[in-house]
């Protein structure tokens, strides 16, 4: 039993990406060493219950991406409308926008262990609300923070599956490092990390992947924002990882030009049991990419296709084809490369509707072109809402992102077929070149690696993933 000093915290996740949380296992580890008592719920999977919520001194969600911290926000409110005084908080990478819903006593972004710690420790009364920017390199005022505790989470057999062929194997998730090297001006990273890197001790990454691989994990998800900030690192984890289970594959996320900075290691890391990378082409037009700093071309994001699939490793693009920039011609090359490149099966229909996000503090609003499209910080959308100079492309976008939604749990190749109708239809309509035709039919473009969970941190939430917000009176 926890002393009288010991606080009842609630910690709430809504959504990561179809794994089982790491930042609700990450701050219950540390809690629970602290000698406070935890509860965790995940809303993606399980309703909130209302013993839960009456039982807690404290709540706090985890808001590592924009869908996520839309749907705490609107948790959140729930929790209010049934428990007004109950002292709620927001921690992770999007600590900034959810202090901007004002659905929180107080937010804290970053690296947010230390800063959670004291927050519980006053239940609630430290800060009175708004961002605090705990700094990448802070160290953790309560000493080495303990492994993440999966104790009481849902079991890992009820998230993403890796897809393999006609394998599905049980899923886990870990991350080696936080923060990112670069700079990219769309990306909610530099604005809290600022070009830093904390990597996660080998020996604490190995730890819980083997508390996952006897969880039932084959796979695990290597979720850094970049694995290779810190090559060195990387490749230290990848070796003891593989050194203590030989049979496990992996995935990992990649910069198009960490890719081909370093064509040494995927020969090696696939015959470890490297399936897929994840990378974030964005676009195909070098204009647009030179504008986000992505530090890569559409050229180079074809030649580390090449590399990879050399190396018999699948890669998994993301885009991020609406900006203020997009035009129809745009969105027709973007479908000629997936067509051309062979990626029809590796990309999720979800990454064709992508449109641009101004979180606050966004890099991006220091463009003039930018700030004069964006409008007043909405605290609903957790941004600055812009619309496109490019008429009809608004419209197009909205149309695409319903596509993705009713396509989501369909083949790639015929959700890709769905995608590339709309465009050759909007295309015709403005008199602009249709992509090219790909003739794709499922069954016979080969499946290519995947998870089961096809959709994106920067995406709105759906309908499905609203369903399990409400929290019933007492």
């Amino acid at each position: 039993m926890a002393d009288s000093g010991a606080v009842r915290v609630l910690l709430v996740s809504t959504y990561e990406l179809g794994h089982q949380p790491l930042h609700l296992a990450a701050p219950a580890g540390l809690l629970r060493a602290a000698g406070h008592e935890v509860r965790t719920v995940d809303l993606a999977v399980d309703g909130l219950d209302p013993g839960d919520v009456a039982w807690a001194d404290v709540a706090a969600f985890s808001v590592p991406m924009h869908t996520a911290t839309r749907l705490a926000a609107e948790a959140a409110a729930a929790i209010r409308a049934v428990r007004p005084g109950l002292p709620l908080c927001a921690y992770g990478l999007y600590g900034g926008a959810a202090a901007a819903s004002g659905s929180f006593d107080q937010a804290i972004a970053g690296e947010y262990g230390a800063a959670l710690g004291e927050w519980v420790q006053s239940r609630g009364r430290a800060g009175s609300g708004g961002a605090v920017r705990v700094e990448p390199g802070r160290r953790r005022a309560l000493g080495v923070a303990p492994a993440p505790d999966r104790v009481g989470l849902p079991g890992l057999d009820r998230y993403a599956r890796f897809l393999d062929g006609e394998r599905e194997v049980v899923a886990g998730y870990v991350e080696a490092s936080r923060g990112c090297s670069h700079r990219c001006r769309h990306c909610p990273v530099p604005v809290v990390y600022d070009g830093r890197v904390r990597t996660v001790p080998v020996e604490a990454v190995v730890a819980d992947v083997s508390g996952q691989v006897e969880r039932g994990a084959g796979h695990i998800t290597f979720g850094d924002p970049d694995f290779l900030n810190a090559p060195g690192h990387a490749r230290q984890v990848v070796d003891a990882v593989h050194a203590r289970h030989p049979r496990l594959t992996f995935d990992v996320t990649v910069k198009v030009e960490h890719i081909l900075r370093h064509p040494d290691v995927w020969d090696g890391w696939a015959a470890g049991g490297l399936r897929f990378v994840v990378s974030a082409f964005e676009s195909t037009d070098d204009a647009v990419l030179a504008r986000l700093d992505k530090g890569h071309t559409a050229a180079d994001a074809a030649r580390a296709t090449a590399l990879l699939r050399g190396a018999g490793v699948a890669v998994r693009p993301s885009f991020l084809p609406f900006t203020p920039w997009t035009t129809v011609a745009q969105l027709v090359d973007l479908i000629d490369f997936v067509g051309r490149q062979g990626l029809v099966a590796n990309v999720d229909p979800v990454q064709y509707s992508i449109r641009l996000l101004l979180p606050p503090g966004s890099l991006l609003l220091a463009d003039p072109e930018v700030a004069a499209l964006a409008g007043p910080y909405d605290p609903v959308l957790l941004a600055h809402p812009w619309r496109s100079p490019e008429p009809g492309m608004d419209d197009l976008q909205a149309e695409l992102a319903a596509v993705a939604e009713d396509q989501g749990e369909a083949a790639l190749p015929v959700a890709f077929t769905a995608v590339h109708a709309v465009v050759t239809d909007w295309a015709r309509r403005v008199g602009a070149r249709p992509p090219v035709p790909v003739p794709v039919r499922d069954g016979t473009t080969p499946a290519v690696p995947r998870l089961s969970e096809a959709w994106f941190c920067c995406a709105e939430p759906t309908a499905r993933q609203r369903s399990s917000l409400s929290v019933a009176g007492p």
